[in-house]
């Protein structure tokens, strides 16, 4: 009798149990993603980027058939992208989804790819705008939304932690600790703790040091702002800050620009060049993050010896790393689809927390979500406080301006001009 109590008291838990956690998964189904459309309707969708390869969107492709199991979708590469997508976006085989850009927004040869977008803002979608970083979503004149990002972007260092850990040092928060770290590796028998690409003006050591210090100088200055996008000679002056001191991180000895200059490109040399272990800190962007992942095999330094790594800000400002925080992908919604509200759905689908994380983990980017501390390799500037935050989509500079910045930054950094010649140029740089 003893026996068989226990038995049927086992059952009941066992029961009571399932029970629980079919209550819990229902909870849980509840809470994310829910289709609003007949889930067996037969359609297709295309979605047009500029990636050779776009492996992270089409996992994302896969859990949403798990809802939709009917509908088909395509991810496309377009060669030329930037100058192509409006008159694809113009002819018979348009995207219902495309890849979109701040910088096109305003620009007269880039209207199409404005034109053609549906406005993300309109709550009737229903997509979950309140998940994404604020300070990187366009602002536009009108107050309509075109896009909406799905990736992001900001400068920093690429960090050999391993060897921090070998030296007994910290990682460096601050510009003094930046020159001190340097200096320890450097009697430690370093020659360079710190490297980058130098050999173009995009993304180059100089623009990463010069850019967020210049951004931090007029992010309070709608006057500022409004005189360097409109590209007047006098808002040069407003480079000088930056400019000063991306000249005295130089002269601080923190970086060879003889020895950065042999790094042959800005992704994947730079990527390998970090890989030979002996570089403990590197300058680069997220993009070239990106790639680190699939470069591990690549690297027999690494194989060899590998390490691990993170990304932090560049800690160039006196009081404390700047988080330079841009849009990198930005999705568009074709307002002219055949399939508009599948292609609703499916960004519905996409913009959550969830699956824009899960997305940019397997990318390798840096997420547009408010939650930075999913992923380990990013997850310093999710400390960074927000006073510390700069954002050009915020502070309304364009690109032109900011190219203008980039310029004279390169010019001085690699000695060609002083940094009066620098800003007394600004307005007249070219491609």
């Amino acid at each position: 009798m003893k026996k068989i109590l226990c038995m049927f008291l086992a059952t009941l838990m066992t029961l009571g149990l399932a029970a629980c956690g079919s209550e819990n998964q229902e909870a849980a189904s509840e809470a994310g993603f829910r289709p609003s459309l007949d889930t067996s309707i037969e359609c297709s969708i295309i979605v047009a980027g500029g990636y050779d390869n776009f492996e992270a969107l089409e996992a994302e492709f896969d859990r949403f058939n798990e809802y939709y199991p009917n509908v088909e979708l395509t991810y496309t590469k377009i060669d030329d992208y930037n100058n192509m997508i409006g008159m694809v976006l113009d002819g018979n085989d348009a995207p219902d989804i495309y890849v979109n850009y701040s910088w096109m927004y305003g620009r007269e040869q880039y209207q199409s790819s404005i034109d053609h977008a549906e406005d993300l803002s309109d709550p009737a979608l229903g997509l979950d705008l309140d998940c994404i970083r604020s300070n990187i979503i366009l602002n536009t004149k009108d107050g309509t939304l075109p896009m909406v990002p799905v990736f992001s972007n900001t400068y920093g260092m690429l960090v050999n932690n391993s060897l921090f850990e070998k030296e007994g040092l910290s990682v460096p928060t601050s510009y003094q600790e930046l020159v001190d770290v340097c200096a320890a590796f450097r009697e430690k028998g370093y020659e360079n703790p710190m490297m980058g690409f130098s050999n173009e003006e995009t993304t180059s050591l100089f623009t990463l040091t010069a850019y967020p210090l210049f951004c931090e100088t007029v992010a309070n200055d709608p006057g500022a702002v409004e005189k360097l996008n409109a590209l007047d000679p006098s808002a040069g002056e407003y480079m000088r800050p930056a400019l000063e001191k991306m000249v005295q991180f130089l002269n601080d000895g923190c970086v060879d620009p003889a020895a950065c200059a042999e790094i042959a490109d800005n992704y994947d040399a730079v990527i390998l060049r970090f890989f030979e272990g002996d570089v403990p800190m590197m300058f680069c962007s997220g993009d070239t993050v990106s790639g680190t992942k699939k470069r591990e095999s690549r690297s027999e330094a690494f194989i060899a010896s590998p390490f691990t790594y993170t990304f932090a800000p560049i800690p160039i400002s006196d009081e404390g790393a700047i988080f330079l925080d841009m849009p990198n992908l930005q999705f568009s919604v074709n307002k002219d689809s055949q399939e508009l509200d599948m292609a609703n759905e499916f960004m519905r689908f996409l913009i959550t927390s969830e699956e824009l994380n899960n997305m940019a983990q397997n990318k390798g980017l840096v997420s547009p979500t408010k939650d930075l501390s999913f992923n380990s390799v990013y997850a310093a500037f999710g400390d960074v406080p927000e006073s510390r935050i700069m954002s050009p989509e915020v502070i309304g500079l364009t690109e032109d301006a900011v190219f203008q910045m980039r310029q004279a930054a390169y010019g001085v950094g690699t000695g060609a001009m002083t940094i009066d010649e620098a800003i007394a140029g600004f307005g007249t740089y070219t491609n």
